[in-house]
């Protein structure tokens, strides 16, 4: 990397204090990202979709790795200053663009194959999350994702039925996916140190979901369930479908069961015999 300067001075020329109003927690060990970047996989023949770069220590690993073409969302105008050094680096192959993740189409500058690697921001990780698990047409525009989370939402992705930690996360993240945490970072590995520990979790996606489902239904039966964790089925699915007791037995889900005892399956299952109101 010894065309760009060393990061520690792209943050202090550009002013770059992390914001904690962006969920901004910035990496700048070159080893770290350089690990992250391997483990996504062969980037030579992909499309790289990156969200919340900063000062860009992700996205240089993500080039010097191989990647065919970074498209790197930032809504920090300070960062993309400091981007664009990088920019002139590899002018070809590094595409910024400046805005709110949740609200930007990136779909119009990335190219089939398509890898989503990223320290999500704090703020929008879950939600951008669950935007790319739910899409209406499956597969979807990438085949992996190589994502940085909180450790606790990490765990939920991950988790088996009849743990605490498994929700709608786990749900709706391995029904499409094959996912797994790649491993740990500690606090200390990020600027500012956070007051938790983090996780990098890589999501392989699947030609067709494990079992039949049509994804709104399906998120729609999970969001309810895990509403109120500590109701029976009975009681956290009444008021949202009809004969829901009768639909539950009809699938051998018993109605007094709670929602982090039903198998992946079950919901999906659940999501084709329930009729909504």
């Amino acid at each position: 990397m010894e065309k760009l300067p060393p990061l520690k001075d792209v943050i202090s020329r550009h002013q770059l204090r992390a914001k904690k109003s962006l969920g901004q927690n910035f990496l700048l060990d070159l080893n770290l990202t350089s690990k992250i970047a391997r483990y996504a996989g062969n980037l030579d023949q992909f499309d790289i979709l990156e969200i919340g770069p900063g000062p860009g220590g992700l996205t240089r690993s993500l080039l010097y790795e191989g990647a065919r073409k970074v498209v790197a969302i930032e809504k920090d105008s300070r960062c993309i200053e400091a981007l664009k050094e990088i920019q002139a680096t590899f002018p070809r192959r590094l595409k910024l663009l400046q805005g709110d993740a949740l609200s930007t189409n990136a779909s119009e500058h990335l190219a089939d194959p398509v890898r989503i690697i990223a320290n999500l921001p704090y703020n929008i990780g879950t939600e951008l999350l669950v935007r790319w698990l739910t899409s209406k047409t499956w597969p979807s525009f990438w085949q992996s994702m190589t994502l940085m989370f909180q450790k606790e939402v990490a765990n939920r992705i991950v988790a088996s039925p009849g743990s605490k930690a498994y929700g709608r996360l786990s749900v709706m993240s391995q029904w499409r996916c094959d996912t797994k945490i790649a491993f740990n970072i500690p606090a200390s590995a990020f600027t500012p140190p956070p007051k938790v520990e983090s996780a990098l979790v890589h999501f392989e996606a699947l030609k067709e979901p494990k079992f039949p489902a049509e994804v709104d239904i399906l998120e729609f039966v999970v969001s309810k369930a895990f509403n109120q964790r500590r109701k029976m089925l009975r009681g956290a699915l009444k008021g949202y479908f009809q004969n829901v007791e009768e639909g539950l037995l009809s699938i051998g889900v018993l109605p007094t069961n709670r929602a982090e005892d039903i198998t992946l399956q079950e919901y999906c299952a659940m999501s084709q015999i329930l009729v909504r109101k």
